[in-house]
């Protein structure tokens, strides 16, 4: 079981299944939505998925005919989308999640659309917290 909450706590969810077909879009939607250079993605099967708490704090975003982006109205978390055309599965923005994830993402996806900012194989130094120096 995976279990996730939003930035501020107030939304709660759990997934009782795999999360499949991981992606790592580049989208401008994605990136829009996010402020971020690409969002993390990955369906989970609606019966396998719940929120748990803070349920009436969800408020969705329609962007799309049909197609629905859920999330916290207390801090702005994104927590989920959703699609009529689908209604089998959603998909979750893996930031959210607490536990550690088994599966991996398959592929970085809309990479035409990526920030031009963004190297994909960036040689970028890594530290465990903020860079030498930040204040």
């Amino acid at each position: 079981m995976y279990l996730g909450k939003c930035l501020c706590g107030a939304v709660h969810i759990q997934v009782k299944g795999k999360i499949s077909d991981i992606i790592h879009c580049h989208c401008s939607l994605c990136r829009k939505s996010t402020g971020t250079a690409y969002a993390t993605n990955g369906f989970v099967n609606s019966e396998d998925f719940e929120v748990s708490r803070g349920r009436e704090l969800l408020t969705r975003f329609t962007f799309k005919p049909g197609r629905y982006r859920h999330f916290c109205s207390a801090c702005g978390s994104p927590v989920y989308s959703s699609n009529d055309q689908d209604p089998s599965r959603v998909r979750v923005r893996l930031g959210i999640f607490d536990s550690d994830i088994k599966e991996r993402p398959g592929s970085h996806n809309f990479v035409t659309s990526k920030a031009n900012w963004e190297d994909l194989d960036a040689d970028l130094p890594r530290y465990e917290a903020f860079e030498p120096g930040r204040k």
